[in-house]
């Protein structure tokens, strides 16, 4: 049977006093939108806000590419790649249709130019040479994204090629595009930098940056548009506001207008219905608990990661937090090793659900130690 454990919210009610002057007010429905599907996530929490056809399987066209630089920053983290290796392009890069860098046969290139013009000015052809640099060839280089695919939890996607130009094996669901954009986002701030950057220059081409939101919306910092006829036209944005960040995936609609009103749609409407609040920190302790056997009798324990609540404005007081310890707990335990979970409520609904970790290691105590608790658990 799991023991509870109530946690006091007193000092985040302190901290939000201008909140909770607020009424909660009802949460409006979502905005409806023409698009194939689409889906809208709190960074942090993982919230989804509202979603449509999250799950249908669709072509992501230059969506494609968000995964394509993720497994690249993952090889350049590994020591694998560098960002200022020279990369000598190939024929195939250089005849790659579509939107283009511009990169010439035979010419080198650094894979830091690569990566803006592939994530600036959209290249096909920059993330051919990337693949063929990265893994010896596109084939090969398909292979790390599904493996990375697979990994991040994306079990309705599969690549074929690191540009999103159409092959019928090449699929991926709006659920999918918002992991792999959330992983980028988290794992690789500073290169995620980029994706905000309005034009760059290569082979004294200027190129502007493709995504609309960034000069609509002065909280966005990215992340991708694509199309193709069949894909249709498909937006990923990226805004800030205040604290809190929001992921928009918006695929299959008919026009890049309509692409760039529904991505805005959705993130006003996210932004201005919802909130965000950082209850407890990855690590840091929030209770002791009991330990039977140990070499001590307490166990600090923390959360393993970041205890985030996005809810509907208005309605910060109504917040609950909990423990629920799995067992008793006896030695030994491990740091790190899931001891319960951290829950928080609002209402009779549960809004998020955290392993609850041990923060040290707690050995088994000796002979006296386990004999006086043997006593004590008698009563």
């Amino acid at each position: 049977m799991k023991s509870v454990l109530k946690l006091s919210l007193f000092w985040f009610f302190l901290c939000a006093a201008p909140l909770l002057a607020l009424a909660a007010q009802p949460t409006p429905a979502p905005p409806e939108l023409e698009a194939k599907g689409f889906l809208l996530i709190d960074f942090d929490s993982g919230k989804v806000l509202t979603e449509k056809n999250a799950d249908e399987l669709l072509e992501p066209a230059s969506l494609t590419k968000i995964m394509t630089a993720y497994v690249v920053f993952r090889e350049i983290a590994a020591g694998h790649v560098r960002l200022t290796d020279m990369v000598t392009i190939s024929e195939k890069a250089w005849r790659t249709g579509g939107s283009r860098m511009f990169i010439e046969v035979g010419t080198q290139v650094s894979v830091e130019n690569l990566l803006k013009g592939m994530i600036i000015q959209s290249g096909n052809d920059a993330s051919v040479a990337l693949a063929e640099h990265v893994a010896g060839s596109v084939e090969t280089f398909a292979n790390l994204m599904n493996a990375n695919a697979k990994r991040l939890g994306m079990s309705n996607s599969h690549f074929t090629n690191p540009n999103g130009l159409p092959d019928p094996e090449l699929y991926t669901t709006a659920r999918d595009m918002a992991r792999v954009t959330l992983a980028l986002i988290r794992e690789f701030p500073d290169y995620y930098g980029w994706y905000k950057t309005q034009e760059f220059t290569y082979n004294d081409i200027t190129q502007p940056n493709r995504n609309p939101l960034l000069k609509r919306d002065p909280a966005a910092d990215g992340v991708k548009t694509g199309y193709t006829k069949a894909a249709g036209y498909c937006l990923i944005g990226s805004a800030k506001r205040d604290n809190m960040r929001l992921v928009s995936v918006v695929m299959g609609t008919a026009s890049p207008n309509a692409r760039a009103e529904a991505s805005l749609a959705l993130l006003n409407y996210g932004f201005r219905f919802y909130e965000s609040h950082q209850l407890f920190a990855s690590g840091q302790p929030i209770e002791s608990l009991r330990v039977w056997y140990g070499e001590q009798e307490n166990l600090p324990v923390g959360p393993s990661l970041n205890v985030v609540a996005t809810i509907p404005r208005g309605n910060y007081d109504k917040l609950n937090a909990r423990l629920e310890k799995t067992s008793e707990l006896n030695a030994p335990i491990a740091k790190g090793e899931q001891v319960g979970d951290v829950v928080v409520t609002m209402g009779d609904e549960e809004v998020i659900r955290v392993p609850l970790v041990a923060l040290q290691d707690v050995p088994e105590g000796g002979l006296w130690r386990k004999a006086k608790d043997s006593v004590l658990q008698m009563f």
